[in-house]
């Protein structure tokens, strides 16, 4: 574990620093708009799905330059790349409140995409990754420990300033907090230092352990598997307790459901630091998404009775717990350190994609057809991600190599 000098002035410093900065950004840009912008439509006299599709604009915004922020981290490093994309979110947010013109306003999320790119958890995994190299899953894991309270923070803080200053002020003073904290913070604080650099003095070094290219199918699978999962996250996050309430559970029972989410997120990822730190990420991966599909399985059976949907609320958030520690280690694991901010710009590219259209498609479905076939096609999607994980097939160690030549 770290000692109190490597959390102030080692390379441990980087996950002080971003423990702070995520919770941050994801409730400054991330978590808020499901309480603001249904007051920015009032406001403007705009349809509800108008204005929610500029957050979803922003998702799309933020899959299509995430591969080109993952080089910038690999080449310049976080400090530098956070901390314009904290300065990018300061300004989106500020912008938004006088982006009265639907143009403008959609313009104002896409520059937010691009804020969301660079400073949500891809940039964090990369930067802790460029910083740590193939020993980043620790610090990895125990970033998300801090981001799991992200929402925790956010929602209660949002609901406060809304009714002090209304959700212009809430986004002003968001925005001051990205500019005068987040910012300075990337800037300054965040390690300079690049775990490769020593590791890898020539292009013809030998790598020091058994990785697979990234690219072809190994890589295609990868993708693949967490694109696939992204739809169920952030499909359940806009509908699943809706469902809940139209399978006759009561209001306060239905928020209390929802409630247990979060604690079983932090929870699984304690349990993966302290009992699964010497397991292979992908077999954390494969039983997280099996679960999922457990869990599932108990509402076919059992219909949306309390505890069925109480155990599916804690079952799907420890799920989601390892999946966010995954998403950074198994490329890691799997594909190395080398180029790594690329990779996970790569891999979020799909993901954030996955992540933007998920609650429209579901939305379509919803009306036009019954709840369990919302709750099938998120199933559905969650076995895609299953057998994607179990086709990848885990590169020889070099051991393994080695005893496989030897009589």
């Amino acid at each position: 574990m770290p000692i109190v000098r490597d959390l102030i002035a080692g390379p441990w410093c980087a996950v002080l620093v971003l423990g702070v900065t995520e919770i941050l950004a994801w409730g400054a840009i991330f978590y808020p708009p499901v309480l603001t912008v249904p007051l920015i439509a009032h406001d403007r006299g705009w349809s509800m799905s108008f204005a929610m599709g500029g957050f979803s604009l922003a998702l799309l915004t933020a899959g299509l330059v995430s591969p080109r922020v993952g080089r910038l981290i690999d080449r310049h490093g976080g400090h530098r790349v956070m901390s314009i994309g904290s300065l990018l979110g300061a300004l989106g947010l500020a912008l938004i409140v006088y982006a009265d013109h639907p143009a403008a306003y959609l313009a104002v999320w896409m520059m937010l995409g691009v804020a969301t790119a660079a400073t949500l958890y891809d940039p964090a995994f990369a930067t802790l990754g460029r910083i740590f190299g193939l020993g980043a899953r620790r610090p990895i894991t125990t970033l998300t420990l801090a981001g799991g309270f992200a929402s925790t923070v956010s929602w209660p803080v949002t609901h406060v300033l809304l009714d002090a200053v209304g959700w212009q002020g809430t986004y002003l003073v968001y925005a001051a907090v990205l500019a005068l904290v987040a910012a300075p913070l990337h800037a300054f604080a965040l390690p300079r230092t690049r775990a490769d650099a020593a590791a890898q003095p020539s292009e013809a070094a030998p790598v020091p352990s058994a990785v697979l290219p990234p690219r072809g199918w190994p890589f295609v699978l990868v993708a693949a598997a967490f694109a696939a999962y992204a739809f169920v996250p952030s499909g359940l996050s806009a509908h699943l307790l809706a469902i809940f309430g139209r399978a006759g559970i009561d209001s306060a029972t239905v928020v209390a459901i929802g409630a247990l989410f979060g604690p079983a997120q932090v929870a699984s990822r304690i349990c993966e630091l302290m009992f699964a730190r010497n397991i292979h990420p992908l077999h954390v991966a494969r039983f997280a998404v099996a679960m999922l599909l457990t869990a599932f399985a108990l509402l076919a059976l059992f219909g949306l009775s309390v505890p069925a949907a109480a155990a599916f609320a804690l079952m799907f958030g420890m799920a989601n717990g390892l999946l966010t520690i995954a998403r950074g280690a198994v490329p890691l694991a799997l594909f190395g350190a080398a180029g790594y901010g690329h990779l996970m710009g790569r891999i979020g590219g799909p993901y954030l994609v996955m992540q933007a259209i998920a609650p429209l498609v579901l939305a379509f479905i919803a009306e036009r057809s019954s709840d369990p076939m919302v709750l099938a096609v998120v199933a559905s999607f969650a076995a895609i991600s299953f057998i994607a994980f179990a086709a990848v097939r885990r590169p020889k160690s070099l051991a393994d190599r080695a005893g496989s030549h030897s009589p």
